[in-house]
């Protein structure tokens, strides 16, 4: 029996990215799969602007349950049917952050460390720890509780092959975080000095080396998805930065001075590469305004790479990308 199949909280609905096949769903549910690919594929151009009030039309189709989508062979995602922000991986042509699969494409014969902070639902932990992105470790943090508990269901989903972590990334592994918003990929996490209810302890990736959860033998991937609180968590990672790391943070692009990008640059030390879609390659940064030609979508956050290891630097430079 599959891993899939063998999962107890495992949805029945099971779409396939490689092949395009959908199994296991009802005809209203196989109506909504196929229009939730066809507001996907209209509205990429445009950075999928509108796609979110085609799901809730879609969503009154759907069943009020998940579908699991089969990443590669060994790489089980599970999502809501009708998510406005994950259910565009249902359109194969539609790509997720093609930067960052692409790193880890380069990097698959090594052996590394991800450190997946600000983790959502595990999309990467998932992916970097499968057979073909050469069976990672990974280190799952996500902040929001609901998330969280999505984020263990795909751990479970997967064999339980990486770790999860309820907590807040920031500065000092001291104190606690309140969670708001209203879309879970862009909660946010606010320190606060004393714990109330429904707060998370905040953690620094140096704090977390320390307490052993990062494998510091090994090099290290940290993924800071931590909605605007990427220079404080910079802060917190210089021990482990210091080491075969890259790290990769996200600069909005409603953020015309690129500050994530300015900090890299001027104030870390560190050498620092941004992905360019025309030529489907990474390039070396040197001032933020190179990210002028990048960031075509206000609402859209965009990556950027640093890294002292020559280790990494060969990765970025040596990854590429084809687009479908």
């Amino acid at each position: 029996m599959s891993r899939i199949a063998a999962a107890a909280d495992t949805p029945t609905i099971i779409y396939d990215r490689e092949t395009g096949t959908l199994t296991g769903a009802g005809p209203l549910d196989t109506i909504a799969v196929g229009a939730l690919r066809a507001g996907s594929v209209l509205t990429r151009p445009f950075g999928h602007r509108g796609y979110g009030l085609g799901c809730k039309m879609v969503s009154v189709l759907a069943t009020n349950g998940d579908i699991v989508v089969k990443l590669n062979s060994d790489a089980a995602f599970a999502i809501p049917l009708a998510d406005p922000y994950w259910s565009r991986i249902l359109n194969r042509r539609y790509d997720y952050e093609e930067e960052m699969e692409a790193l880890l494409w380069s990097a698959a014969g090594l052996k590394y460390t991800l450190v997946d902070c600000g983790a959502n639902f595990g999309y990467w932990s998932v992916l970097a720890t499968s057979e073909p992105f050469g069976k990672q470790s990974a280190l799952a943090i996500e902040a929001a509780p609901a998330n969280a508990t999505r984020l263990e269901a795909n751990a479970r989903l997967n064999g339980g092959r990486f770790r999860c972590l309820n907590a807040a990334i920031g500065e000092q592994s001291i104190g606690y975080a309140r969670i708001v918003g209203q879309k879970h990929e862009a909660f946010a996490a606010i320190p606060i000095e004393s714990e109330e209810r429904d707060a998370v302890r905040m953690m620094s990736v140096d704090g977390l080396a320390d307490k052993g959860l990062i494998d510091a033998s090994l090099p290290c991937l940290i993924k800071l998805d931590v909605e605007g609180q990427e220079i404080e968590s910079l802060g917190g990672a210089r021990q482990v930065l210091a080491g075969d790391s890259v790290v990769v943070c996200e600069d909005h692009g409603a953020d015309r001075t690129h500050s994530v990008t300015r900090h890299l640059i001027q104030s870390t030390g560190l050498k620092t590469f941004a992905f360019d879609p025309a030529k489907g390659l990474f390039f070396a940064v040197t001032e933020p305004s190179d990210l002028d030609r990048i960031k075509r979508h206000a609402w859209v956050g965009y990556n950027v790479f640093a890294t002292s290891s020559p280790l990494w630097e060969d990765r970025l430079l040596s990854a590429t990308w084809a687009y479908r």
